[in-house]
């Protein structure tokens, strides 16, 4: 198909009304799914086609929002290895459509008992991002297993065991490379191919990288995999998987112990929340800062007449600028482990803070960096990550992020195990006012401890109307991941789009440090000059998120898989 012909049909499918991209890949793939007429009751819109469909599977079976999750999360340790996994961590949120109760699931890494603040400097005292990125001391003890398990446990209807099952059959099989996993494992061969582990299960006999097409088994990740389905949890967190783990980080300079991995705990927290306009938003608290600051950023602009600015004009552009620089600002001072110190998120997230945010705004011109700082609160109180949504029939719905850090995270697999592991704790402040790999900058609140978990930007949202879901969405991206969301939450909200108007429409970012607003190839030549001459430093980058969204309709379930990575899938039945 032409670029030209593909570019006029995605165009016609954007226009109409509530089509669910589910509807518009079968267009291009030839897949038999529900008449656009009518909406899904089932759906799962993840970054990897295979993991979609099984997720589907799932729901179609009986299974709810959360089995479905839980084995999609396994699936994609297996078909995305850049992201998916074992060896890192993440967040969930859930909606238990009968108690219409909502729960924050964090399973996010911690450090080690060894962790100290000053671990990550050289013997100049400077931040070296080599200990903190591709050494051992990188890795923090996964939480990816026990939260999975936890959620099923306590959400579900599957065993643990009926859960892995697909994830299994998929690595003890193998399969087939996809363009994107190959072009990924080449472009990261340098990063990879440094460790010898890693090497003999992502290469073929003499570092040759996989072709599409090829197929890829993963053999000790399948016996991983059933040996977490035969024993649970504890095979993971206590037996040799445990000690295989612990070896390889030993070996790579790092020291994590068997102790660390048996005091792990998943934590149930309360939700962030807030309003805009009339709906409810429902998303992660710290140690995620995702919550905290697209509430506060919504609350700000609440007082804004978005709509009548129009989307992505150059007004509406620089007021969201003005916001998400406060909010990035804030992030660096106040936001943390909650484990460990007190994060004022009342404040943050409250309508007197946002109105006087909004009071400092000039609609005329951009504030500096230099002027902008921390509000004065209370004292405390990747890029390669991925999303994936589910919805079922009765109303559940499950929004989950979850990441290594960076693409394979350290590019480290652990000998025997086929589990590659995180390079989390990059996401530490490893000396406050020096920007981590995603330009954030840190203080005190999220300084190495031992037995911490990094502060993150993974941002599972819900949007409730009348206490049920209306959006279900979240995105990979590092530091774009909080104003990812909130675009595709206010593309909705405020300028009407259907889930896939939302989805495709461009995006901008601002982050306070540095200061520039990073915007995407598609805005109006004259908007951006329209930009500049109200001061704002504008710069065109990559694109920016892979949002996995669903939305709730009186017609049924419309979900939007976005087309800024390739292999993602939106299914419903």
């Amino acid at each position: 198909m032409s670029r030209m012909i593909a570019s006029v049909l995605t165009a016609m499918l954007l226009a109409m009304p509530g089509m669910a991209f589910a509807q518009q890949t079968a267009i291009f793939s030839g897949r038999d799914l529900v008449h656009p007429a009518f909406g899904a009751k089932g759906m799962v819109a993840s970054q990897e086609a295979l993991a979609t469909e099984i997720g589907l599977n799932v729901l179609k079976q009986g299974g709810n929002a959360v089995d479905a999750a839980v084995s999609v999360a396994f699936a994609l340790a297996v078909t995305l290895p850049r992201a998916g996994n074992l060896g890192g961590g993440g967040f969930m949120i859930v909606h238990d459509a009968e108690s219409g109760e909502n729960v924050a699931i964090d399973y996010r890494e911690m450090s080690g008992a060894a962790a100290f603040r000053d671990m990550y400097l050289d013997d100049n005292g400077e931040a070296d991002p080599a200990k903190s990125r591709f050494s051992g001391l990188a890795v923090g003890v996964p939480g990816t297993v026990a939260g999975m398990a936890l959620a099923l446990e306590r959400y579900g209807t599957l065993s643990l065991a009926e859960a892995l099952a697909p994830a299994i059959a998929l690595a003890n099989d193998g399969i087939e490379v996809t363009a994107d996993l190959a072009q990924s494992l080449e472009g990261l061969s340098k990063r990879l191919q440094k460790w010898p582990s890693s090497t003999a299960i992502f290469y073929k006999e003499g570092g040759a990288p996989y072709a599409p097409g090829d197929i890829l088994v993963q053999s000790d990740l399948a016996a991983s995999l059933t040996m977490i389905a035969e024993k649970g949890p504890s095979a993971f967190y206590e037996g040799p998987i445990a000690e295989k783990i612990v070896t390889a980080v030993g070996d790579a300079g790092g020291h994590l112990t068997l102790d660390d991995f048996r005091h792990y705990e998943v934590k149930l927290r309360e939700p962030v929340t807030g309003t805009y306009r009339g709906n409810e938003i429902v998303s992660m608290p710290p140690p995620s800062s995702g919550g905290v600051h697209i509430v506060q950023i919504l609350n700000t602009l609440e007082g804004v007449p978005m709509s009548f600015l129009g989307h992505n004009s150059a007004e509406s552009i620089h007021m969201m600028a003005e916001a998400m620089k406060v909010a990035y600002a804030d992030r660096s001072e106040y936001l943390g482990d909650p484990d460990f110190v007190d994060v004022p998120i009342d404040q943050l997230t409250s309508k007197s803070y946002a109105a006087d945010i909004l009071s400092q705004i000039s609609r005329g011109r951009a504030a500096t960096a230099a002027e902008i700082g921390p509000g004065d609160l209370t004292p405390y109180e990747s890029h390669e990550t991925t999303h994936f949504s589910v919805v079922d029939a009765d109303g559940n719905a499950v929004a989950n992020t979850y990441t290594l850090n960076f693409s394979y995270g350290t590019g480290l697999v652990a000998d025997g195990t086929g589990i590659l592991l995180n390079n989390e704790l990059d996401d530490f402040s490893a000396k406050p006012g020096v920007p981590n790999a995603y330009g954030l900058i840190g203080g005190d609140a999220n300084a190495v401890e031992p037995r911490k978990r990094p502060l993150s930007s993974m941002s599972p949202t819900l949007v409730l109307k009348d206490g049920k879901p209306f959006l279900v969405t979240g995105s990979p991206g590092g530091s774009r991941i909080i104003t990812t969301t909130l675009q595709v939450i206010m593309n909705v909200i405020d300028h009407g789009m259907n889930v896939a108007e939302a989805t495709y429409a461009p995006r901008v970012h601002h982050q306070w440090l540095p200061d520039e607003l990073r915007v995407e190839e598609g805005l109006s030549p004259d908007t951006v000059r329209l930009l500049e001459q109200l001061g704002q430093k504008v710069v065109v980058k990559n694109a920016m998120g892979s949002t996995q969204s669903i939305m709730v309709t009186d017609e049924g379930l419309y979900g939007a898989s976005d087309p800024r990575r390739a292999g993602a899938l939106t299914l419903g039945y």
